[in-house]
C-alpha cells in the first residue's frame, strides 16, 4: 500500500490527515508528548518514546562542550526516536531562542528589553535569523521566542526578557522577530517561532512570577493580546506556550476561553499550542484544579493544548485508556495530532530530521556577520539617561577610576535565557528554572551568600570557568578600557556587591576615585538564572532601586566633587535619587551580551552615538507600580478636575523617567507638520509628514514616536498611544522630511459590547522623542464609524 504521507507533492494537510488515518491510539498519544535527555535516565528516555514522541527538550545542551557534540545530541535521539515510532516519525527539538541559541559558539544577543530599546525591527529580525539559523544546523526547528509579553511592573524578575510596556512596540518588535526565525531554511529544515507567554503574564498579582492575573477581557484583548495578534497576522506565528498564571479561576494552559476561544477562535490562530514546562501539572498539583493528572490532562486538551512539555505527566498512559474505552472523545485527540503532523510536514522534518555534519555543520552554523550584528545590537540598545556634557569622553582624560562589581567580569552583560545564565543555573545552590526544580536542586551545596542577602556569591573560579568555557574571547569592560584608553591609566576597584548593604569596599574606592580625572561606576544586579542572581525567572523583588551598598557610595563618591559618570546593568531600569542627583551621566546598558565591552566604550568615547530609548516607564518608588505612560485617561498622572490630586503625600504621581526617553550627543528640531488629510473615513488612511534636522555637532540618529490619542469616545481610552515609530541617521545640519501612514483602524477598541470598534471623533496627533517630549501636534477627525474583526485592525503606522 502507498504511503501517500511521504509524497512531497501532496498538501501538508493531505500529508498529516493521512498518516493520522494509520496510527494507533498509542502513536497518537505519543506525538503529544515531550522527552527531557538529560533529566531522565537513558532508560526511561527510551520508555517515553517507545511509540516516538511529539518533541524534544534540548535544554541540557547547554552543558555539550562543542557544536560537534550538540549535533550528535540531535541525531542519536532522533535515529532512537524514529527507530521507535511504527511509521518512523521524526520529533521536534526545541530551544530557547531569546536571546541566542544554548550552543557552545553561537552568537549571543542583548536582552529583550535592551533590543526593544533600539526601536530597530529591521536588526531584530536579522538577529532572530542568526538565532534559527544556528538551531536549524544542529535539527532544532522550534525557537522558544519572541517573548510578546507586555512589563508593567518592574518588581517581576522576567522583565528584562520583555520588550517593555508598549504592545505597539512590542508588536512590531515581535513579528519582526517571527519573520526572522521563519523567513528562511536550512538544507530542507525551516523553523517555527513560538511566543511566549499567552497572556497577560506580567500582570500578575504583587509582581510574583505565575500568580494569579487579575486582567480584565478588554485589556486581554487591546494590550496583552495585541503582540500576539500581529504576529499572527503580519509574521505568521505558527506557535504560542501559554504562561502558568491564572485568569479569573482558570489556568491558561486549560482555558477553553482563552486557548480554544481567545486564541483560535477570535483571533484566528492556526499554530501549535505547546505547555510551558510543567505547566499543566501545576494546574493540578499547585493551583488544585481538577481531580486528577489524568484529568487535568484531558480539560488541558479540550481547551486546545497540543503538546505537554517537558515530560510526560498529565498526557499519560491512563488517559490513553480513557480514550480507548470512550470516556475521552477521540476526536479531540485527533484534531491536536493533525495540528502536530502538520506543524512537522510544513518544518519538512519527514525529508530532513536530523543535524548537519561536518563542514557542511560548520558553514551553516558560523557566518562572519554573526558578531557585528550582536555588536550593532548591542550599541543601539544603549540609552543615555543623563548627559551634562560629561561624555562622550575626551582624550584629556588622564586616569579613570573603574569602581563596581561589573566592570571586571563580562558575565555581567549576559541576562537570563542566554546560555551563560542557563549554565550558571547548574552551578546554583537552589535550581527552579522552567518548572524543573525539584530535579536540578543542589540545595545541599554549600557556597558563600553575599552578605545581607540570599544571593549566592558567583565571583569564584567555578563560574568563571563557564565564561571561559562558552564565550573564550569575550571581554570585560576594563580590559576594553585598558586598551581604548591606552595613554591613560586605569585604576579598577571592586567597590561594593550586586546587592545588600556592605560597604566594606568604600574606601580603597573612594581613594582610588579621589586620585581620578573622572569615575566610571557600574551599577545594578545580577539578571540571571536562579540563586545566582538578584532578578530573573522567580527571583522576583520588592525593591526595584539600586541596593544600599550602591546608593550610599554615590552619595560619598559625590562629596569628592569628581565627575561621575554610572552605567546600569540589570533587566529592570535603573530607579536610585543619589543617581538622579549626583551623576553626571548615566547609561542603561541593560545585559548587553558578549560585544558589550566593545559597544559600551564606543559610547563612552563618542565613537558611536547613543540612540536608544526606553521602553518602559520608569517608577521613582515600588508604590507608584503599575505605573506605564499609556494608562487611561483621568488616571496615574493625568488625574484632572474634581476628583485631581497633583501629588502622594510623599512622591509626585510623575515617574523618574518616562516611556520613549533617551539622550544623544546631538540636538534635533522637528517642523513643519503635515496631514494629508484632516478628515478620514472609518476605512482609510492619512500620511503624516514633518521636517528633521540635526541640529547639533555629532551625526546621531533619532527614534522618531508617532502618538495618537483619541479626544472623547464612548469608552475610557489612553491619555496617548504609540503609533509608530522610526529611526532616521542624519549628519550635522542635515534634514529629512519624515512620513508616516496611519490607518484609521489603529484606533479601534473594544466597545461596551466587546465589539471592536473604529469610533468616529477627533484624534490628537502628536510627534516627538518620547511620550513626554512632543514636538509637534496637530489633529484630524475620523467622520464614521463600523465595526471590523480585531485581526484585520492595523497595528502600527507604516514607515514612507
Amino acid at each position: 500500500m502507498t504511503k501517500q504521507y511521504l509524497n512531497k507533492n501532496l498538501s501538508v494537510k493531505e500529508r498529516a490527515k493521512d498518516l493520522l488515518s494509520i496510527l494507533s491510539l498509542e502513536e497518537k498519544m505519543a506525538q503529544t508528548r515531550c522527552a527531557f535527555p538529560g533529566i531522565s535516565s537513558s532508560e526511561k528516555l527510551i520508555e517515553d518514546c517507545r511509540f516516538g514522541i511529539g518533541e524534544i527538550s534540548t535544554l541540557e545542551i547547554r552543558n555539550l562542550k562543542s557544536l560537534e557534540e550538540a549535533a550528535a545530541f540531535q541525531k542519536n535521539i532522533q535515529d532512537m526516536v524514529m527507530d521507535k515510532s511504527p511509521h518512523h516519525i521524526p520529533a521536534i527539538f526545541h530551544m530557547e531562542g531569546l536571546c541566542g541559541a544554548f550552543i557552545q559558539g553561537a552568537i549571543s544577543f542583548p536582552s529583550g528589553i535592551g533590543r526593544a530599546s533600539s526601536f530597530d525591527p529591521e536588526l531584530e529580525e536579522q538577529a532572530a535569523a542568526i538565532v534559527a539559523r544556528q538551531e536549524r544546523a544542529i535539527g532544532i526547528s522550534h525557537t522558544l521566542a519572541p517573548i510578546l509579553d507586555i512589563s508593567r511592573d518592574s518588581r517581576m524578575g522576567r522583565q528584562g526578557e520583555t520588550y517593555g510596556e508598549d504592545p505597539t512596540l512590542a508588536a512590531a518588535m515581535g513579528t519582526a522577530y517571527t519573520k526572522g526565525v521563519q523567513k528562511e531554511e536550512t538544507k530542507g529544515l525551516r523553523s517555527e517561532a513560538v511566543a511566549k507567554h499567552w497572556l497577560g503574564f506580567h500582570n500578575s498579582e504583587g509582581g510574583i512570577h505565575g500568580a494569579a492575573s487579575n486582567t480584565p477581557r478588554r485589556l486581554l484583548n487591546e494590550v496583552y493580546g495585541k503582540p500576539f495578534q500581529a504576529a499572527f497576522r503580519e509574521g505568521g506565528l505558527r506557535g504560542v506556550m501559554p504562561c502558568y498564571c491564572t485568569f479569573d479561576g482558570e489556568a491558561a494552559s486549560t482555558s477553553r476561553r482563552l486557548l480554544n476561544g481567545q486564541l483560535r477562535e477570535e483571533m484566528g490562530f492556526d499554530g501549535l499550542v505547546v505547555a510551558d514546562y510543567s505547566a499543566l501539572a501545576n494546574a493540578h498539583m499547585c493551583q488544585h484544579m481538577y481531580e486528577s493528572l489524568t484529568e487535568t490532562g484531558y480539560q488541558a486538551m479540550i481547551a486546545g493544548m497540543d503538546v505537554e512539555m517537558p515530560n510526560c505527566i498529565c498526557y499519560n498512559d491512563e488517559l490513553t485508556e480513557w480514550f480507548r474505552s470512550g470516556k475521552a472523545d477521540i476526536q479531540i485527540l485527533d484534531s491536536i495530532v493533525l495540528r502536530i503532523l502538520e506543524t512537522k510536514f510544513r518544518m519538512g522534518l519527514f525529508e530532513h530530521p536530523y543535524s548537519l555534519e561536518g563542514e557542511e555543520l560548520k558553514k551553516a552554523f558560523y557566518c562572519e556577520m554573526d558578531q557585528k550584528i550582536s555588536l550593532q545590537s548591542a550599541e543601539e540598545s544603549l540609552v543615555l539617561i543623563k548627559n551634562d556634557g560629561t561624555l562622550p569622553l575626551n582624550n584629556k582624560v588622564k586616569k579613570i577610576a573603574l569602581i563596581g562589581p561589573h566592570a571586571d567580569n563580562p558575565r555581567s552583560f549576559f541576562g537570563g535565557y542566554t546560555h551563560i545564565s542557563m549554565v550558571e543555573a547548574v552551578k546554583a545552590v537552589a535550581n527552579s528554572i522552567a518548572g524543573i526544580g525539584d530535579v536540578a536542586s543542589n540545595l545541599k551545596k554549600e557556597v558563600p551568600l553575599i552578605p545581607g542577602t540570599q544571593i549566592q556569591c558567583d565571583e569564584t573560579e567555578e563560574f568563571d570557568e563557564i565564561i571561559r568555557q562558552i564565550k573564550p574571547g569575550c571581554e570585560s569592560l576594563y580590559s576594553c578600557m585598558k586598551k581604548e584608553f591606552a595613554e591613560a591609566e586605569i585604576v579598577y576597584v571592586h567597590g561594593y556587591p550586586i546587592a545588600g548593604s556592605d560597604k566594606s569596599g568604600y574606601r580603597e574606592a573612594l581613594s582610588a576615585i579621589q586620585e581620578a580625572d573622572i569615575c566610571i561606576m557600574t551599577l545594578g544586579g545580577k539578571h540571571g538564572s536562579c540563586s545566582v542572581a538578584s532578578m530573573g525567572e522567580g527571583v522576583d523583588a520588592v525593591n526595584i532601586n539600586l541596593p544600599e551598598c550602591q546608593e550610599d557610595f554615590i552619595n560619598e563618591a559625590a562629596a569628592l566633587g569628581k565627575p561621575l559618570v554610572g552605567l546600569h546593568f540589570n533587566g529592570r531600569p535603573i530607579s536610585s535619587d543619589a543617581a538622579d542627583t549626583y551623576l553626571n551621566a548615566i547609561i542603561e546598558a541593560w545585559n548587553p551580551s558578549e560585544m558589550g565591552a566593545d559597544a559600551i566604550v564606543n559610547v563612552l568615547t563618542g565613537k558611536v552615538n547613543p540612540s536608544g530609548k526606553l521602553p518602559v516607564t520608569v517608577a521613582r518608588h515600588v508604590g507608584q507600580i503599575p505605573i506605564y505612560y499609556n494608562h487611561p485617561s483621568g488616571s496615574s498622572w493625568h488625574q484632572e478636575g474634581s476628583i485631581g490630586f497633583e501629588n502622594y503625600v510623599d512622591m509626585p504621581h510623575t515617574p523618574r523617567y518616562y516611556f520613549g526617553h533617551g539622550l544623544s550627543y546631538t540636538t534635533f528640531s522637528y517642523s513643519d507638520l503635515l496631514l494629508s488629510a484632516n478628515e478620514v473615513t472609518a476605512d482609510g488612511e492619512i500620511i503624516i509628514s514633518f521636517n528633521l534636522k540635526n541640529t547639533g555637532k555629532y551625526t546621531g540618529t533619532e527614534i522618531v514616536q508617532l502618538y495618537i490619542r483619541d479626544c472623547l469616545a464612548s469608552i475610557v481610552r489612553p491619555t496617548m498611544e504609540l503609533a509608530g515609530f522610526q529611526r532616521v541617521t542624519l549628519e550635522p545640519e542635515k534634514e529629512q522630511t519624515v512620513s508616516f501612514c496611519l490607518k484609521s483602524s489603529q484606533s479601534a477598541f473594544m466597545d461596551v459590547d466587546y465589539r471592536w470598534k473604529i469610533e468616529a471623533g477627533e484624534i490628537e496627533v502628536m510627534l516627538g522623542a518620547s511620550s513626554n517630549d512632543i514636538r509637534l501636534r496637530t489633529f484630524c477627525r475620523i467622520i464614521d464609524s463600523c465595526y471590523i474583526e480585531g485581526k484585520d485592525r492595523a497595528f502600527w503606522a507604516n514607515n514612507i
